[in-house]
């Protein structure tokens, strides 16, 4: 059998070399189902290890993919144009981490599949979960450079549907949550954060240390009315009684204030890039008069 060519290994880049941001992230991509499967084998997982096994990779499933959606933020906000080498790895691992997810749903039923059918035909927070998944082995199958290729422009309009993904996800988490929804409040206030980076992509807003810190105000009081709206719809808790605990810190923080933190973090690489850009730009070394000669030939190029 001939060897696998060396751009097969999800470690390295496209020339064939060991890449540190990819070996960095497909280890990171192992560690949670490494970790899931030895507390598995050793019995820590309680008395319900499958079902503790199903929550787990459902969880780690929406976590990838609200990681995947932050890299072209950061990877913009803090000038690191590589990160774009890992969005297709961590988007690949969301898709192993959901079909995990699905088969253990499959052992949790004793692989009664006309049982398995009947729950995801008749449950709606399973329905949505499974068009979700559905989603994302479409996305996953269309992910590769040949599908890039043949698709054309259509490619990017179908990836879209990530967007939509993340919300049949979010909303599959709530449901299945039920009482306590404090770890899906808290993604679903990050999503809201990444969405609003985007519509100030969307609509030219300017993105600056300041417009970073109000996006990051704005996506906590979303996230804080999400769980307000929420505890009032599902249990009846007055929204009023939801939006005061997030003033209160004497018991916990709620995920608003975590949204906010994490939101808080992009202002700083914002203006830390700025100051780098500054420094590098000074440290440059004036151009020579041949070179300033052909920099409105190459200004021309670029224009176009």
């Amino acid at each position: 059998m001939p060897a696998l060519p060396a751009l097969s290994a999800p470690w390295r880049d496209r020339a064939g070399r060991v890449s540190g941001l990819k070996l960095a992230t497909f280890l990171f991509a192992l560690a949670p189902g490494l970790w899931l499967a030895g507390a598995y084998a050793m019995d820590a997982l309680g008395a319900k290890p499958i079902t503790a096994l199903l929550h787990g990779t459902g969880e780690w499933a929406v976590r990838f993919l609200l990681l995947s959606l932050a890299v072209s933020p950061l990877r913009r906000i803090a000038n690191y144009p590589k990160l774009i080498l890992v969005r297709r790895m961590l988007g690949l691992t969301v898709l192993a981490y959901g079909l995990i997810h699905f088969a253990l749903y499959v052992v949790d039923q004793n692989f009664v599949l006309t049982k398995v059918v009947s729950e995801i035909a008749t449950r709606i927070y399973l329905t949505i979960g499974f068009v979700a998944l559905v989603g994302l082995i479409v996305l996953g199958v269309t992910s590769t450079d040949g599908m890039i290729r043949r698709l054309g422009k259509a490619w990017p309009r179908l990836h879209k549907a990530v967007y939509t993904i993340a919300v049949l996800g979010l909303v599959h988490y709530f449901l299945q949550a039920k009482i306590d929804v404090t770890n899906p409040v808290f993604w679903t206030g990050l999503f809201l954060l990444l969405m609003g980076w985007r519509a100030m992509q969307r609509f030219r807003l300017p993105t600056n240390p300041l417009t970073l810190v109000v996006l990051a105000l704005a996506a906590g009081l979303a996230t804080a009315l999400v769980e307000a709206a929420w505890y009032g719809l599902a249990s009846g808790v007055p929204a009023r009684v939801v939006l005061a605990a997030n003033l209160d810190f004497s018991y916990t923080v709620r995920p608003a204030w975590w949204v906010v933190g994490l939101g808080l973090v992009l202002p700083v690489l914002n203006f830390a890039r700025t100051l780098m850009d500054g420094r590098n730009k000074g440290k440059r070394p004036a151009p020579a008069a041949a070179e300033r000669r052909q920099e409105p030939a190459r200004r021309a190029v670029a224009a176009q």
